[in-house]
């Protein structure tokens, strides 16, 4: 299916069912904003990457107007809904301050690998409790999929950018893997390098050497 939508264009990643709180302050979007909310349409956000609107985004609806100030500045509770690619972008819109784009929504396999998803949680806590972060998570472990995971294992923006891209879970799942079994590792050396680092200047209760 093809068809057009409205777009906001921002520096992340939005992945489909992912919650996403919004402050609305610049007069294109404002107006896009009040749009989406009276005529309940979605929006789309293309994701900004190394300066650049890149071609995949995410679909997005509003779920909330959370707050609406005195100038029309709003924040607003969204989520994501399903992966786009754009065809084109349309720039001007008349009597619009917004751009919007013609789109294609390309089939997202989301069936993936049970066991490796277990993997893929465990490898996030491990991740968490290395850096000392402690995260809730609004649905069971048991329902979650690689999109969950993604923005939660400490990926590089254009990283973040390529699981948008990978179209089947098990791409996905596959890549979060690879990241996560070369970065704790990493994690690892640089806890003992601190644990090293402290210990300079410390009384130490080493035994000697013995000779035979």
């Amino acid at each position: 299916m093809t068809n057009f939508i409205p777009i906001f264009p921002l520096s992340l990643v939005v992945y489909p069912g992912e919650p996403l709180n919004l402050h609305v302050f610049e007069p294109r979007y404002k107006q896009l904003i009040s749009e989406c909310i009276q005529e309940g349409k979605m929006f789309g956000i293309p994701s900004v990457v190394d300066e650049r609107v890149s071609e995949m985004g995410t679909l997005v609806r509003v779920v909330e107007l959370s707050q609406l100030y005195e100038d029309g500045k709003m924040d607003i509770r969204t989520e994501g809904v399903s992966v786009f690619k754009m065809l084109e972008i349309v720039k001007e819109i008349p009597e619009k301050l917004y751009s919007g784009a013609i789109v294609n929504y390309p089939e997202n396999d989301m069936q993936g690998d049970p066991l490796l998803m277990k993997m893929l949680i465990q490898g996030m806590h491990t991740i968490h409790s290395k850096v000392g972060v402690e995260k809730t998570f609004a649905k069971p472990e048991t329902d979650m999929i690689s999109y969950d995971i993604a923005h939660n294992v400490g990926l590089s923006p254009e990283e973040e950018y390529r699981v948008l891209e990978l179209l089947q879970e098990r791409q996905r799942q596959e890549f979060l893997k690879r990241h996560i079994v070369r970065v704790i590792p990493i994690m690892e050396e640089m806890e003992a390098l601190r644990r090293k680092i402290r210990m300079n200047g410390h009384f130490r209760n080493l035994e000697g050497f013995k000779f035979n």
